[in-house]
């Protein structure tokens, strides 16, 4: 059996069942393709994957080349359109299954839906939850139209009846002759259509991408440092690399799987301590889930301007609101800080994300998915789910049961009390 694995958001060797399954076969290939779709432009004019996911993503690909080599498996890497380049490429190595990680809203699914139009019937699609912490065959609904539409009920409901699987063991390598020549390359940031750029100085995101620079990351929170015995304490920073796990960008990515943090976490509860601020990671990443949970139960609406709640509010378009909101030239300088961080670096924490969201659309009136459409642009941990999940909620047509507003003043009083991070991102640059 001739298998291919077509890697999209789980660029990762470790605890990956696409791949642990493809490597059962005589000859393994892998693709990837950075596909048009995601680097056009959308509707709201933005550019859907901006300068800073991108080049986190090449860095991914570029470590995920490498040790898919060690495991004697070619990546071949394309620009483009996938049913551009995988048919030729079925039919050159005569493939017979194609291994992936399923993927369910609806850009996923027509690059999906456009492959199997052109290729024969007969090539058999093998397709895996792999991106959960708990598995969907594993949570205790009848089906994902069960999912509770209050995230506490579903928490306590997996985490009563749910065990998290064990990471899959990892995969030895096959022989050398499965190492085929690709002649792809991969691509650089300026043929992706960015010019070349250095890391802000200030930035609380100093990280590359890839799987083993995620594995480092754990090293260091966890056991180097021994942050994560106070995440709980801590999370709500705004300033440095530490305040946060910064888990996201490779989870996003799936450069690391959900299941592994998971494990790690308990293995240091085991050898070091068990308190609020490691049980609160886990929580984290339940919430991750949730999102997931979310889009698989309605589809489509959490695109669309009432959300899932259906809520028919009156939502402005104003181009003067959307200039001042992205440069940070808003009436509020904590709205303006958290904004000005977004643009130069990719980043922003949670606290400045629920501020800033709330304040474009509850506090201007102006339509959330245009917030939602520049994140995704924006952020180096953009995630569909997260980011449509999280903007729904703080909009008033999601998963938040008291429909809060965020008052920016006393957020930055609570928050930012001494005015530091403000002074980081507010201080005219004086030459």
């Amino acid at each position: 059996m001739n298998n291919l694995i077509w890697f999209r958001n789980d660029l990762r060797i470790g605890d990956n069942s696409s791949l642990n399954d493809a490597v059962k076969g005589q000859k393994v290939i892998a693709f990837y393709c950075f596909e048009t779709i995601f680097f056009d432009y959308d509707n709201y004019g933005f550019k859907r994957t901006g300068k800073y996911r991108t080049k986190f993503l090449l860095e991914t690909i570029t470590q995920l080349k490498a040790a898919l080599e060690k495991l004697n498996i070619a990546l071949f890497i394309y620009v483009g359109q996938s049913k551009d380049f995988l048919p030729k490429l079925i039919e050159q190595h005569n493939i017979d299954t194609i291994f992936l990680q399923k993927e369910w809203t609806r850009d996923e699914q027509l690059v999906l839906e456009n492959v199997k139009n052109k290729i024969s019937p007969s090539i058999q699609f093998k397709e895996v939850y792999d991106q959960f912490l708990f598995h969907p065959d594993d949570i205790p609904y009848t089906s994902f139209k069960s999912i509770p539409d209050i995230f506490t009920n579903f928490r306590k409901d997996c985490e009563i009846h749910c065990k998290v699987r064990a990471p899959q063991m990892p995969i030895k390598a096959m022989s050398k002759n499965n190492l085929v020549c690709t002649k792809t390359e991969i691509p650089t940031l300026n043929q992706l259509g960015f010019n070349d750029f250095t890391q802000h100085t200030h930035t609380a995101f100093p990280f590359q991408g890839g799987e083993h620079e995620a594995q480092k990351r754990i090293e260091q929170y966890f056991w180097d440092s021994q942050k994560l015995t106070v995440y709980k304490k801590t999370r709500n920073g705004l300033i440095g690399e530490n305040y946060s796990s910064k888990l996201s960008a490779w989870l996003a990515n799936g450069s690391i799987s959900p299941r592994t943090i998971y494990w790690e976490v308990r293995k240091f509860e085991k050898e070091i301590v068990k308190n609020q601020s490691t049980y609160w990671l886990i929580f984290e990443l339940i919430w991750r889930d949730y999102f997931k949970y979310i889009s698989l139960k309605h589809g489509d609406k959490i695109f669309g301007l009432t959300g899932i709640l259906q809520k028919p509010y009156e939502w402005k378009r104003t181009s003067v609101a959307l200039e001042k909101w992205i440069n940070g030239t808003t009436k509020e300088p904590f709205i303006n800080a958290n904004m000005k961080e977004l643009l130069a670096t990719g980043w922003m924490s949670n606290r400045g994300r629920q501020n800033v969201a709330s304040f474009w659309s509850k506090e201007l009136e102006q339509d959330w998915r245009i917030g939602a459409a520049y994140f995704e642009r924006m952020l180096i941990d953009y995630d569909v789910h997260s980011n449509y999940g999280n903007w729904m909620y703080n909009s008033g047509v999601g998963n938040d049961p008291r429909d809060r507003k965020f008052n920016s003043k006393s957020q930055a009083d609570r928050y930012d009390s001494a005015g530091s991070y403000q002074r980081l991102w507010l201080q005219e640059t004086l030459f």
